[in-house]
């Protein structure tokens, strides 16, 4: 319960403020929009929880060989970046810069037009999938493309995938295959952006591993949390450094679990203050459940989650990247999709733990 005291807290002041926000708002403000707003907000986190819960494996994996100093800048800095940053503040950059309006028209746009600001934001979505369905696509890629991987839930299917690591880029080509696909199907007047949008995605991912390269100034670890040897190139073959470059890291992949819950919330309700504290609350358990998979050890007593996380996301950028196509898959169906993968990998884990036991 401990890992989830300053979560739970939070969350009673965002709840608190949901309701005021219900009470004080609306030409029927009152108690019947109260529960309204107090309901939607508990939704909108389940959603979010549901949907990055495969996030917190994955941040979970990065930051378990991390220094105490760097975990506690992840739950702080951290949290105000993913609260504030990314589900307020980027979707009003990206209508900004998109309609040629100032930050500020478009806070106020937000709070009196929200239909209006809406439905600009979600002018944008086949862009914004672009670029978190390459990020997210590469973090799935990058995690199977690895020769030195010895631990394969699948093994006919990952070993395989694992042989491809020593192809140079391989994921990259696949990632760029799959933005020509994406883009080949989406009106010809938005194939450049969405295009560019997914360049960039790409571009952003390798950025953040060359600046964990250069500046992480902490040691790496493996999958057992070890340490990684480079080799005489100093090249490294494990996951991102700690550090800047780590940090940064799990700040982007984030932000790209961010964008499909962003869009999605809009589904339900076009008011950006009770989806930015229904968010919050969501992405405050994230934060949470990372801490406590790394100080309980989760990830080295269930040795296939980390797997069933990467395969969660895989399904995560597939689904983004088909709906910048029009292809719509509900909410509920993406955050089940994460969660089935999730609990298969733990019941295979606890198979392995039992055939392993037996055999010791």
């Amino acid at each position: 319960m401990k890992h989830f005291r300053f979560s739970i807290f939070l969350s009673l002041i965002c709840l608190a403020i949901s309701a005021y926000w219900g009470y004080t708002h609306g030409p029927e403000a009152g108690l019947e929009t109260t529960l309204k707003a107090l309901t939607i907000t508990a939704i909108l986190a389940v959603m979010e929880i549901s949907l990055s819960f495969d996030n917190a494996v994955v941040n979970a994996s990065v930051l378990k060989g991390w220094t105490p100093f760097w975990k506690m800048l992840f739950l702080t800095v951290g949290i105000l970046i993913a609260v504030f940053g990314m589900r307020l503040v980027f979707p009003i950059v990206i209508v900004a810069v998109t309609a040629d309006m100032g930050m500020v028209e478009v806070a106020k746009l937000a709070l009196n037009q929200p239909a209006e600001y809406s439905a600009r934001l979600m002018a944008h979505h086949a862009e914004i999938a672009a670029f978190g369905g390459a990020f997210l696509l590469l973090v799935f890629l990058n995690f199977f493309f690895d020769e030195d991987k010895d631990t394969h839930w699948f093994k006919a299917l990952e070993q395989r995938l694992a042989n491809l690591g020593d192809v140079p880029a391989m994921s990259v080509f696949i990632a760029l295959i799959a933005l020509l696909i994406v883009a080949q199907q989406v009106p010809e007047n938005v194939r450049l952006a969405v295009m560019m949008s997914g360049v960039w995605g790409i571009v952003v991912y390798v950025g953040v591993q060359v600046l964990g390269h250069l500046l992480g100034g902490e040691p790496e670890v493996d999958e057992h949390g070890q340490a990684i040897m480079h080799d005489s190139h100093g090249a490294s073959k494990g996951v991102v450094k700690a550090g800047i470059g780590g940090f940064l890291y799990l700040e982007v992949l984030d932000a790209s679990f961010s964008f499909d819950g962003v869009i999605g919330a809009f589904a339900i309700t076009s008011d950006v203050v009770i989806i930015m504290l229904g968010l919050a609350i969501g992405a405050l358990f994230v934060r949470s459940m990372t801490i406590y998979l790394v100080e309980q050890g989760t990830l080295d007593s269930y040795i296939y989650l980390e797997h069933g996380a990467h395969y969660a996301i895989g399904a995560l950028a597939l689904i983004m990247l088909l709906s910048g196509t029009g292809v719509h898959v509900p909410e509920i169906v993406t955050g089940l999709i994460g969660i089935a993968f999730i609990v298969w990998a733990v019941f295979a884990s606890v198979r392995y733990n039992k055939a392993k036991s037996q055999i010791d």
